[in-house]
C-alpha cells in the first residue's frame, strides 16, 4: 500500500501511541528549509562507543535494527510527552486512524510513571462502554505487569484479533485496591458528531473527536435540528467532553460554522517558517446568531481547546464546565521512509487573543463543580484530574501570565442570576439533572442566554 502524505496539522493529545481511537492525527510534511543543524561529532563518537560495547559484550545477541529503533524512541520521547518514533505497526495506525474505522479498545493512552495512562475513553467504544476512565492507570495487561514496558510494547499487548478478550488490572483513585476490567477487542467505528433536541428551541451538538468529515457533520446536524424544531434554534449547546482532538482543520472548520466575521481562529509559532501557520473565519454564521454554550471537562484537548479559546475569545459562546487539559503543541509527521517516521512536536498554537492553552487549559466562564449522586449514577466529571501540566516533560506556557486575572464580565453575572432564579422558581427535570448533571446546569445557562437576549 503506497502511503499518501497530507499537508495538515496534527493536534491532539496523543501521548506515544494511540489504541484504537480516532485520534488527532493527520499527516504533514515540513522540509523545515535553511536549517543546517551542526553534528556534535563527540557525542556520536560516544553514541557510537556505547553501540560497539551493547553488539560485543550484552549478556545477548543485540539486533542491529532493535537497537538503532530504541536509539531513536528514546530520543523522542525525552524531548516531550507527545514526540515520538512511529515504527511500520505505529505509522499505519496512525495513517488508519484519520479514516474513522479501525481495530481496537477505544481509548487514547501515554505513559506515566511506567504505567499505562487512560486519557479519554471515546464515545460508544469497548473501552467507553466497559466503564474506563479518563485518569485510570492501566498497571497489568492479563497476566503481563506494565511496569518495565515501554509504551509501544503496551499498545501491542493491547492489539490484537477482533472480537478477542483483554483483562486489565486497573487503579483509580477513590479506590481501596485495583480491579480488573474485561474488554473484548472490536472493529471502532467512531461517528464524531451526533445531535438531539434537549427542549423546543433548544439544540444538542455532541463531538466525540475531530475528523476530516467533522465540519460537514456539525452543519448536516445543524440542518436536522432546524427541520426538527420547524424553524431557528433558541439556543445550542455544543459538547465537546473528553473529546481528545483531532485533525486541525475539523477544528478550524467547526469554529467557522459559528463565527460571523474575519477575525482569527487560531494560529501556531514555531522555530522555523513552515510552522507558523494562521487560520481565519468567513462570515456566515449557521447558528444565526442564537446564543450557544461549549462544554467542556479535563478530557477536553487540543482540537477542542481550539475550537472552545476560539468561540470564547470572539464572545461567540459561553465556555462552561471544567477547565480543559492544556495541550496547546502541534505534531509533525515527518516520514523517514515508506513505513516508518518521527512525530515531531514544531510548534505552538495560540488563541485569537494570543493566549497559549499550553500546560494550562481553557478556563470556562462558568465552572460546574461535580455532583455525587446518592444513587451512585455516572457523574461524567468525576475523573481523576489529569492535564498536560502533569504530564512529565510537558513543554511550559510561553505566556503563563497572560490574563491569569480576568475581569468579571457584567453580562456573564448577569446569567449566573438569572440561572439562580430560575432553579429556584421551577423544579428541577429530575431525568437530566441525575443522568448529566453537567448538561442540565448547562442547558439552564443556555436558557438565561436565550431569555437575556430576547429582552434586548
Amino acid at each position: 500500500m503506497q502511503l499518501k502524505i497530507n499537508k495538515t496539522l496534527m493536534t491532539g493529545v496523543i501521548l506515544g501511541t494511540v489504541i484504537g481511537v480516532a485520534t488527532s492525527v493527520s499527516l504533514n510534511v515540513f522540509a523545515f528549509k535553511g536549517v543546517s543543524p551542526t553534528i556534535p561529532l563527540a557525542q556520536i563518537k560516544k553514541f557510537s562507543e556505547v553501540y560497539s560495547r551493547i553488539k560485543r559484550s550484552y549478556v545477548e545477541e543485540v539486533d542491529d535494527k532493535k537497537l538503532i529503533s530504541g536509539a531513536i524512541s528514546g530520543m523522542l520521547t525525552s524531548l516531550d510527552p507527545h514526540s515520538a518514533y512511529l515504527d511500520e505497526d505505529a505509522f499505519e495506525e496512525l495513517r488508519v486512524g484519520t479514516s474513522g474505522e479501525f481495530g481496537g479498545l477505544g481509548i487514547e493512552v501515554g505513559m506515566e510513571n511506567g504505567f499505562v495512562k487512560v486519557i479519554s475513553p471515546i464515545d460508544d467504544t469497548p473501552a467507553y462502554n466497559a466503564g474506563l476512565k479518563a485518569g485510570d492507570l492501566i498497571i497489568r495487561l492479563d497476566d503481563k505487569p506494565v511496569k518495565g514496558l515501554t509504551l509501544s510494547d503496551a499498545v501491542k499487548l493491547m492489539r490484537g484479533k477482533v472480537g478477542a478478550p483483554i483483562e486489565l488490572m486497573v487503579v483509580r483513585e477513590g479506590k481501596d485496591k485495583p480491579f480488573k476490567v474485561k474488554i473484548i477487542r472490536a472493529i471502532i467505528k467512531i461517528k464524531s458528531v451526533k445531535q438531539r433536541m434537549l427542549e423546543p428551541g433548544f439544540g444538542y451538538v455532541r463531538i466525540s473527536s475531530f475528523q476530516s468529515k467533522t465540519t460537514k457533520g456539525v452543519i448536516n446536524a445543524l440542518a436536522k435540528l432546524k427541520k426538527e424544531n420547524k424553524g431557528k434554534l433558541k439556543g445550542l449547546i455544543l459538547d465537546l467532553r473528553n473529546n481528545p482532538g483531532g485533525v486541525l482543520n475539523g477544528a478550524v472548520g467547526v469554529s467557522d460554522i459559528f463565527l460571523d466575521n474575519s477575525g482569527k481562529i487560531v494560529y501556531t509559532e514555531g522555530r522555523v517558517a513552515d510552522a507558523l501557520m494562521r487560520y481565519d473565519a468567513h462570515p456566515g454564521d449557521k447558528l444565526e446568531g442564537a446564543p450557544m454554550v461549549v462544554l467542556v471537562n479535563q478530557g477536553s484537548a487540543s482540537a477542542s481547546e481550539i475550537v472552545s479559546g476560539a468561540l470564547q475569545d470572539h464572545k461567540r459562546a459561553l465556555i462552561v464546565g471544567r477547565k480543559t487539559f492544556g495541550k496547546g503543541s502541534v505534531q509533525t509527521v515527518l516520514p523517514l521512509d515508506a513505513k516508518t517516521a518521527v512525530k515531531l512536536t514544531t510548534a505552538r498554537y495560540f488563541t485569537p487573543s494570543g493566549n497559549s492553552i499550553q500546560a494550562k487549559g481553557i478556563i470556562p466562564d462558568i465552572v460546574i463543580k461535580s455532583l455525587h449522586l446518592k444513587n451512585n449514577k455516572q457523574d461524567d466529571d468525576a475523573f481523576i484530574p489529569l492535564s498536560e501540566a502533569d504530564l512529565t516533560g510537558h513543554l511550559s506556557n510561553p505566556k503563563s501570565d497572560k490574563n491569569d486575572n480576568k475581569k468579571p464580565n457584567s453580562k456573564i453575572e448577569a446569567i449566573k442570576k438569572s440561572v439562580d432564579k430560575a432553579k429556584k422558581d421551577k423544579k428541577t427535570k429530575g431525568d437530566l439533572v441525575t443522568k448529566d448533571y453537567p448538561l442540565y446546569e448547562a442547558l439552564n445557562v443556555l436558557k438565561s442566554m436565550s431569555l437575556i437576549q430576547s429582552r434586548k
